[in-house]
């Protein structure tokens, strides 16, 4: 049976093309690059998630404390920045880089995310997880639910700090593709580039017994103009990572290294960072993919217009419903890469069709992968052509 479709028809972007569709880096890219020391690299349109140069983006590994991006976020959604958190004798025993918090004190939750986003600190990102998930293993079946929810598809995180931990569901891991997309979720919440954003911060446990003074360690905020966030991390099985977004010129990059270089390598990370923000400010601008296609015309059979004996082939016009606007609709786009358009309509089909039913597809796809598809449908309606029918119309001819 024909699907009649409303008027209003808007563009069906696809999300599994917009969040996993990859541009491998081909021997040009790659020479425009250079040779990044990272492991894994991706460089993400933080507009639509489009990954435009991966390297290893999909590899599962260590990602050290960018995992506590994905913490605060959490906690801005689930808790309230004047909570009281009590910290525990767990949270106060973890290992450098510490706050130094001892049991039985409370802090403002806002005090410790700066705490935790600013230096890093990992008895803050278990005192925050143990207020927001009742224990740390609550807090991580949290994060895993929530990486999942934000389009993740490699991502198991046992420990709020990023330290490297295993459980049931093996060891803690992302890939530079999800922690881009973790990123890209967070940097929409104001409150978390505002902590991020920081340079410097003070404040005090709530009895005003002990007052901590902060620096942002994301060094990477000063080197460059335009980073909104970032996050540092490193662990003896992750490496050096980072996990940063830029906006300039109305282009938002996501940049997310694994394995960017070990101790004596520390500054590998920001090298990778300014190669892949360089090539995708060099290499990437808006501009319109809309390209109006070009829809033959569709034969009716056994349709009826008036000829009682069919001699007049009768045929259908296909429209796309579909506004000015839409058609200017853009997306970050390299000169190497084009959009191609593919009509689908058969040359004929049976009478009768309504003005609006669904008559075939044009679909448009970037480097083979989906990009949006919209319906053709039947500018007119065109009856069925049936022995009543046709002598309706010679008795209506003959005694009128």
């Amino acid at each position: 049976m024909k699907r009649r479709y409303n008027i209003t028809v808007t563009i069906l972007v696809i999300a599994v093309f917009l969040i996993n569709s990859t541009v491998c880096a081909a021997s040009g890219e790659s020479s425009a690059l250079g040779n990044l020391y990272a492991l894994s690299a991706v460089l993400m349109d933080g507009d639509s998630g489009r990954v435009l140069y991966e390297k290893e983006g999909e590899t599962p590994r260590a990602n050290a404390s960018t995992t506590k991006v994905l913490t605060c976020i959490l906690a801005l959604e689930n808790g309230k920045g004047d909570d009281y958190v009590q910290v525990s004798s767990n949270a106060a025993a973890q290992p450098d880089v510490r706050l130094g918090i001892q049991k039985g004190e409370q802090y403002y939750l806002e005090d410790l995310l700066y705490s935790l986003m600013l230096q890093s600190h990992n008895d803050a990102a278990v005192a925050i997880a143990e207020h927001i998930g009742g224990s740390v293993e609550g807090f991580a079946a949290m994060m895993n639910q929530k990486a999942k929810e934000i389009g993740c598809t490699d991502t198991h995180f046992v420990t709020p700090n990023g330290l490297d931990a295993k459980d049931d569901g093996g060891s803690h891991h992302t890939t530079a593709r999800d922690l881009a997309l973790i990123m890209r979720y967070a940097i929409q919440n104001p409150m978390f580039l505002k902590i991020t954003e920081t340079r410097d911060y003070s404040f005090s446990d709530i009895e005003k017994k002990r007052t901590f003074s902060l620096h942002n360690a994301n060094a990477f905020l000063d080197m460059r103009e335009g980073i909104l966030s970032g996050k540092t991390g490193y662990t003896g099985d992750a490496g050096y990572c980072y996990v940063c977004a830029e906006e300039k010129d109305g282009r938002t990059f996501i940049v997310a290294l694994l394995g960017s270089g070990w101790p004596n390598h520390k500054t590998y990370k920001w090298k990778d960072t300014a190669a892949l923000l360089n090539y995708g400010e060099e290499n990437y601008k808006y501009r319109s993919w809309w390209k109006d296609p070009e829809i033959p015309l569709i034969q009716v059979k056994n349709g009826f217009t008036g000829d009682p004996v069919g001699r007049k082939k009768i045929y259908l016009h296909g429209l796309l419903d579909i506004s000015e606007e839409q058609k200017e609709t853009c997306m970050l786009l390299s000169d190497r890469e084009n959009v191609t358009c593919q009509v689908k309509v058969p040359s004929s089909i049976e009478a009768p069709v309504r003005r609006g039913d669904e008559i075939g597809q044009v679909t448009f796809r970037l480097n083979g992968e989906l990009l949006s598809a919209y319906p053709v449908l039947a500018e007119q309606s065109v009856g069925e052509r049936t022995f009543t029918r046709t002598l309706e119309y010679v008795s209506d001819r003959f005694f009128h």
